[in-house]
């Protein structure tokens, strides 16, 4: 058996590797978790954040591929903590879970680094676990804030080794994938508001970088900050479309303190939202992705106090004639019971199960509802995106991307500002806000040039009522495949 390694002692000889008169701070905090890299059938003792010693085995990889790009949809390992078995399922919206007495996730497998566009792990062995004692927050309490202004799950996300796709970027002729493998929030092009997660030190800013981080992860650019906390994490913030005059290299942050706005500069795909990531020091000595999911959903609770969150992601990719399974058992209650699962279909069908299987028989990008009800009645909304593809490989359906602004806090007669954009095919849109009132068309430019800065189409709408309303917008093709999205919109009293 073999013991993993203290996370500290590999970022603190990194550190003494840079140049004396320039380097990084030393990490004055240590994390919660504590992370080992396994190969099937290896075996390892891990001391814990309180002391306490957690061993642990990899005893299976099970990784399933789509029958196009053969990406990597679901991997699930095996393992045994403390003399107890259990499966788990490797990111995708999966959090940490209870096994023998620790808390355990495992963010990367192998196979994601196969035909991956680029490695961001660091992985050299067939999976990484990370390991948190009984009880223990995932991140602590007063060193991590939600990282923008906005409601969880207000719009796409591309989350946590999950095939990128909103741009349209999901394509069956890929022969490298990119697993996105930190968080991409969706989000109101210029308008949604990008808070610091920590406080630290911003290295990068824009295309300027401190003296001394060359040997680090930062990869300055102009819509791009780093900052480096006090764990020796660094964070990025990517596709900024405006930061603030206050973000500059040198200066210090606040956690929560306002940056910038949400945007799409950059790499972005033409699609907005924030690229929100963490690297650090891995149990192979290398810098790669600190996988935030779990930080992001508690500290949102913690900051929130949401009583449910209906989760019916990932996307999912796939050909014509073939069977997927919707799952919506991600979903999470305050009270710990969900008393009822809904999914209204793209077909006008229903289902009353949290998972079950269905088949498409026509291309195009759908968008199927998932309802959640708890036992005292309050309700959550979210939606399934599916992209299924006929057999033409090459002009394949649209994709669309729908946002709105503010999405919290709403009143009846507020005004919120609605913007979408197609991609794969030129613009056109259809709006249908779920009240009453009649359609609204507008075109956006369909992505034809990625960062114009008119490339969304926008609208304005508001609600006479309190309610929760599903606003659908579409896209159709010439061959009359359609690119259907959802938004809820929750309008208080």
């Amino acid at each position: 058996m073999k013991t993993s390694r203290p996370i500290l002692a590999l970022i603190a000889t990194a550190f003494c590797q840079l140049p004396l008169h320039a380097a990084p701070p030393e990490p004055t905090a240590q994390p919660t978790l504590r992370a080992v890299d396994l190969r099937i059938g290896e075996a390892a003792e891990v001391k814990l954040a309180d002391g306490s010693i957690a061993k642990v085995k990899l005893l299976d990889l099970q990784e399933k591929t789509d029958s196009m790009a053969h990406a990597v949809r679901e991997a699930r390992v095996k393992v045994e903590v403390n003399g107890k078995e259990a499966w788990l399922t490797s990111a995708t919206y999966h959090l940490p879970q209870s096994v023998g007495g620790v808390q355990i996730d495992c963010p990367i497998t192998r196979g994601y680094n196969a035909n991956s566009s680029e490695d961001s792990w660091g992985l050299e062995a067939d999976a990484r676990l990370r390991l948190w004692p009984a009880g223990s927050p995932w991140i602590e309490p007063g060193t991590f804030v939600y990282p923008l202004k906005q409601r969880w799950f207000a719009t796409s996300t591309q989350f946590s080794n999950e095939p990128t796709y909103v741009d349209g970027g999901d394509k069956p002729d890929r022969k490298k994938i990119y697993y996105h493998n930190d968080l991409d929030f969706g989000g109101c092009e210029g308008l949604v508001e990008v808070v610091a997660a920590t406080d630290g030190l911003v290295v990068s800013a824009r295309d300027k970088t401190l003296d001394g981080y060359s040997l680090t992860p930062v990869r300055p650019r102009y819509d791009v900050v780093y900052v480096l906390d006090s764990r020796g994490w660094y964070y990025r913030y990517s596709h900024f479309h405006s930061i603030d005059d206050a973000i500059q290299p040198g200066t210090r942050v606040q956690m929560g303190q306002r940056m910038g706005l949400l945007g799409k500069e950059g790499a972005s795909g033409g699609w907005s939202h924030l690229h929100f990531g963490i690297k650090s020091r891995l149990p192979s000595g290398k810098w790669g992705t600190q996988d935030a999911y779990a930080f992001a959903w508690q500290s949102y609770l913690r900051e929130q106090k949401p009583a449910v969150i209906a989760v019916a992601r990932p996307h999912h990719f796939i050909r014509v004639g073939e069977t997927i399974t919707l799952d919506a058992s991600k979903s999470w209650a305050a009270s710990g019971k969900i008393a009822s699962y809904e999914w209204t279909l793209s077909d006008g069908t229903k289902q009353n199960t949290a998972t079950f299987e269905r088949t498409y028989t026509k291309p195009g990008s759908t968008s199927e509802i998932l309802k959640i009800t708890d036992d005292a009645g309050h309700t959550s909304y979210d939606f399934a995106i599916v992209q299924v593809i006929g057999d033409d490989l090459v002009n394949i359906p649209p994709a669309i991307h729908p946002s709105f602004f503010p999405t919290m806090n709403l009143k009846p007669g507020q005004d919120i500002t609605f913007k979408v954009r197609t991609f794969r095919d030129a613009g056109g849109e259809t709006w249908d806000f779920g009240d009453g009132t009649a359609p609204v068309t507008v075109k956006s430019d369909g992505n034809a040039k990625a960062l114009a800065k008119d490339g969304y189409a926008i609208t304005n709408h508001t609600f006479a009522k309190p309610g929760d309303y599903i606003v659908t917008v579409q896209h159709t093709n010439t061959r009359g495949e359609k690119a259907l999205g959802h938004l809820w919109v929750q309008i208080g009293e």
